[in-house]
């Protein structure tokens, strides 16, 4: 007899329900409505509940994303013994010829990047939405990819955006005695249908940007200037490089401007140059401000 388990996400309108053994072969699924859920049939019954958004599959576990017209603790545990009833009369959870299709060839290749601790491995399909960086193996429960990586003894920290893994490695070994070995692993885990980030976290990462997006209204003007240019201007710079910068604080008073460096871009011995002599220049141009500092809050 089936019995899924309720767990609560860092998302409230996401509720994930656990299965004791695997229900995929190491891979994810998301269907938006009953037509995209055609190779699951569990989730296409799930749909013809009404207040069901999302219906993502990974591993041993199903999560689904609501609308706000309900709330959780009022039909979780139905959802639980609809669940449970399925699957307990034989019901079919993933077509097992959709698992097989679902896999693909991948390319990967690595990059150069500005610091040489750091590797981009550009990935030839999107991985992500979001930016995330791993700092440990502890950090990694939204990235089964990561945490793989980290068992790596020279793998120091893993930055994940779009379509490419920026890996930053210690002093221990070259990239010549390496290079291969990483772009090996990462291309036949892709490929074998590893979860690259657990998509239900990547949900929640949306709503938090969603969270971010509603306090930038509520910073003052220069601040809001600064945001934006950072996002068209040297974000995609920053990027092409393997790495990422986010806007923390701005003081109107000593007119510092602090920023977070992420992935090739943390601990670049090139980075105090590029904030000093790229940013802090832009920003001084384009603010008509000739007293703003750039600082890293991680450099």
């Amino acid at each position: 007899m089936t019995k899924v388990t309720i767990k609560e996400t860092q998302n409230p309108t996401i509720l994930k329900f656990e299965f004791e053994d695997f229900i995929t072969q190491n891979e994810s699924f998301e269907f938006k409505n009953i037509d995209d859920a055609k190779s699951s049939p569990l989730a296409q019954q799930l749909f013809y509940l009404p207040f069901v958004k999302t219906v993502y599959l990974s591993g041993n576990f199903i999560a689904i994303e609501k609308y706000n017209i309900v709330e959780w603790e009022d039909v979780k545990d139905a959802v639980a013994e609809q669940i449970n009833s399925f699957v307990d009369n034989g019901g079919t959870i993933i077509t097992i010829e959709e698992n097989k299709t679902k896999k693909q060839p991948i390319t990967v290749y690595g990059e150069t990047t500005p610091n040489p601790a750091v590797l981009k491995f550009v990935v030839s399909r999107m991985l992500t939405k979001n930016a995330i960086e791993f700092k440990n193996i502890d950090d990694t429960a939204a990235s089964p990819l990561a945490k793989e990586l980290f068992k790596f003894s020279y793998v120091k920290e893993i930055f994940i955006d779009e379509n490419y893994i920026s890996v930053t490695k210690y002093e221990i070994n070259n990239w010549d005695e390496i290079t291969l070995e990483l772009r090996s692993f990462i291309k036949q885990f892709i490929e074998n249908g590893g979860v690259v980030l657990d998509e239900s976290v990547i949900v929640a990462a949306e709503k938090q940007e969603k969270s971010k997006t509603q306090k930038f209204d509520n910073l003052d003007v220069t601040s809001q200037q600064i945001i934006n240019i950072l996002e068209e201007y040297v974000k995609p710079a920053v990027a092409a490089d393997g790495g990422n910068i986010v806007f923390d604080s701005y003081n109107e008073e000593d007119k510092i401007v602090k920023v977070i460096l992420q992935g090739a871009c943390s601990g670049c011995p090139s980075s105090t140059f590029t904030l000093k002599s790229g940013i802090e220049n832009m920003l001084k141009s384009m603010l008509n401000d000739e007293k703003i500092q750039v600082e890293a809050v991680n450099a």
